[in-house]
């Protein structure tokens, strides 16, 4: 191996939407990596893969890793589209890192950045769960449905509660979601609600946001009613 030339690669992953504490977790499980590190600021990361060295501290990939997320931001933001409802690149990530946790479909991003544009421009509250789960649990996996009284809880990082973004960013979003934030196209939708497929339908009317509401429930009802193991 030596005289071809060859070397053990290792590799970090982050995934897009992970919150900074799951980074750290993902750094310190890396067991060729050297020293400790703190979570870094919300939203301050790349999520992508990264080649590391054996012996390299973990300081200096998060150091790589921010740096990544600094350069993205500064391509991206000249570029954005005019007429936004915020003003920084800060703003922007962290529109982006709600976008990132509202849905895993690539062609949902774009569309549910619109969507909050909009309700940003309009006064409205952003009523995102995610937003919800951040202030229980700084991002990691609530393990569970949220409950009524959460909902209504008054953290800082609940947009059922409080009217604009939330204080930082929910989680590290990737290139995607940052560019469907900057690029957001023309929409007039501002109701969206999940379709049971693992993605969402769209409305610009209340009253049509009821009803896909209610189509929602009787999906979560025959889900419920169904056998284990059943299709």
């Amino acid at each position: 191996m030596i005289r071809k030339g060859k070397r053990v690669r290792h590799q970090v992953t982050i995934p897009e939407g992970l919150p900074s504490d799951m980074v750290v977790d993902a750094l310190m499980k890396n067991d060729v990596l050297t020293g400790t590190v703190s979570a870094p600021p919300e939203g301050s990361v790349m999520p992508q893969t990264y080649e590391v060295k054996r012996g390299e501290t973990r300081a200096a990939v998060l150091e790589r890793m921010m740096k990544a997320q600094t350069d993205l931001v500064a391509e991206l933001w000249p570029k954005r589209r005019g007429g936004l409802p915020f003003t920084t690149p800060e703003q922007a990530v962290n529109l982006a890192s709600i976008v990132e946790k509202e849905t895993a479909k690539a062609d949902e991003r774009p569309r549910i950045a619109a969507l909050f544009i909009n309700r940003l421009q309009q006064g409205m509250r952003l009523e995102s769960d995610p937003t919800i789960i951040y202030g229980i649990t700084r991002g990691r996996p609530l393990g569970r449905g949220l409950r009524a009284s959460e909902v209504d809880a008054h953290t800082p990082y609940n947009t059922y509660v409080i009217f604009g973004l939330p204080p930082t960013p929910i989680a590290n979003p990737g290139r995607a979601a940052l560019e469907a934030v900057l690029t957001a196209p023309p929409s007039s939708e501002i109701f969206f609600v999940a379709d049971g497929t693992g993605g969402h339908v769209f409305a610009t009317r209340y009253d049509d946001h009821r009803r896909n509401v209610a189509q929602w429930r009787r999906i979560e009802r025959q889900q419920a009613a169904a056998p284990a193991g059943g299709r």
